[in-house]
């Protein structure tokens, strides 16, 4: 695996981590998991806050990437699902609606890595997965 220089992988952590993507835009789970196989992390991708949490894969995820703005529950619903059921898993969110500064503070304060804006930059992504990972 060859990671960007400033992205350390963590031999401590798990052999293979495993990303969920989560968001209504084909093209931006796609280009995502293309990024994340291309540092060796295991992804799976996912159109909507509710066929996240109906797969059985899900609670297989080590990080989840989520949208903040979709059709149905919203990403912040997701989030708060999660917690409800005492699922410790870290989030980045990402948003094409970066002046909403209410849900970025809401998204932290609940706990959120990171909160990235779209268009994404891919060092941006990938050390918001390092540190969602290490949060672990």
């Amino acid at each position: 695996m060859v990671l960007p220089s400033h992205i350390q992988f963590n031999e401590e952590r798990m052999a293979t981590p495993l990303i969920s993507v989560v968001d209504d835009d084909h093209s931006v789970r796609e280009s995502l998991a293309r990024l994340i196989r291309s540092v060796g992390f295991g992804v799976q991708v996912f159109g909507s806050a509710e066929e996240f949490l109906s797969a059985d894969q899900s609670r297989q995820a080590d990080c989840l990437i989520l949208d903040i703005r979709m059709p149905g529950m919203s990403g912040l619903d997701l989030q708060r699902e999660l917690s409800r059921r005492n699922r410790e898993l870290p989030v980045v969110f990402i948003t094409a609606h970066g002046s909403d500064d209410e849900v970025r503070r809401r998204a932290l304060a609940a706990g959120a890595v990171d909160y990235l804006l779209k268009p994404l930059k891919e060092e941006e992504v990938l050390k918001a997965i390092e540190a969602a990972l290490d949060s672990r």
